[in-house]
This record gives C-alpha cells, structure tokens and sequence, in this order.
C-alpha cells in the first residue's frame, strides 16, 4: 500500500474519539504523521496524515476494517490516497 495517506473522521462529539481511532491506527503499525481537529457544534471532525509504509494489511483490508470499526464507533472513517485528497480539496 502506498505510504502516505488521509484519515478523515466524522462523529457526533464524545469523549475518547482520538483514543479510539489512534488506537486502531496504531494496532496495524499505521503511524501518525500530522493531525487535526475540530469541533462544529455537537459534531467532531478530524482529518489524520498517515504513514501506511509498515502496515502489513491491504489497502482494502484496511479500508474495510476502517468501515467495520467506524460503525461501531458511530462514527465516519474514512482513508483516502493523499494526492487524491489534495487534488480534491485543491481551492
């Protein structure tokens, strides 16, 4: 799997949602480069620079454990190719 990617998160806002999605993030060796968050009313948003290089799953392996755990966790998860969210959100 390509090394650089973006992890975007959407939720309703509750304690513990950086714990929970590092946590996953961490179980299958994908580091943490740069993170962001912030609150727009009840909703939490976060968007994650990641380092994907020493996980040893697949791209759609990780992709759908991602779906999987966000449903549990109420919440939005999603991994995307870092160039292609650049050229997306490209102003």
């Amino acid at each position: 799997m390509s090394s650089n990617s973006v992890v975007t998160v959407i939720g309703k806002d509750r304690v513990g949602i950086v714990y929970d999605v590092s946590k996953i993030l961490a179980e299958n060796q994908i580091n943490i480069v740069n993170i962001s968050q912030q609150l727009m009313d009840d909703f939490f948003t976060m968007i994650i620079l990641v380092d994907t290089s020493k996980c040893p799953k697949s791209r759609q392996e990780v992709l759908d454990l991602l779906a999987e755990e966000g449903k549990k966790l109420a919440l939005d998860i999603r991994l995307q190719n870092e160039e292609i969210f650049r050229a997306m959100h490209r102003i």
